[in-house]
């Protein structure tokens, strides 16, 4: 069973590799769904959306939030950004029955990007540390 909690915050950036008005100092308000995948347990939950949102908020949200990305993130883009989501909150899974399953960031009202496990496996396996199974 897949279990999703948005959030929004507000941000500055600039693409400095890009070449266009993105180029330039702009802001958005970004929209990020996070999804985690696993079986109900006997509270009828897969996780308690409170500690899900705590969890995001702390390692996330309080860091991006009013920031200027490019100081977290060199190529701020929202590919970029879905990618560092993940990679960040990967970890907090562990000891859990779930497991974080995609990271979904809208820069503007119909234009998202998606990281998911699936692409972390792609990435393991081009920088050759994963493999089967990885």
């Amino acid at each position: 069973m897949l279990l999703v909690k948005e959030f929004t915050f507000d941000a500055a950036h600039n693409l400095v590799k890009y070449h266009g008005k993105c180029e330039r100092l702009h802001g958005h308000t970004y929209r990020m769904a996070v999804t985690v995948s696993g079986r109900p347990g006997e509270e009828g939950m897969v996780m308690d959306f409170a500690e899900l949102g705590d969890m995001v908020k702390r390692e996330v949200v309080s860091k991006f939030d009013h920031s200027y990305l490019n100081d977290i993130i060199p190529q701020p883009t929202a590919e970029n950004i879905a990618r560092y989501v993940f990679k960040s909150l990967d970890g907090h899974f562990c000891g859990l029955d779930c497991e974080l399953r995609s990271v979904q960031v809208w820069e503007t009202k119909n234009s998202s990007a998606i990281f998911g496990r699936e692409d972390l496996r792609a990435e393991a396996t081009a920088d050759g540390i994963g493999g089967e199974g990885a």
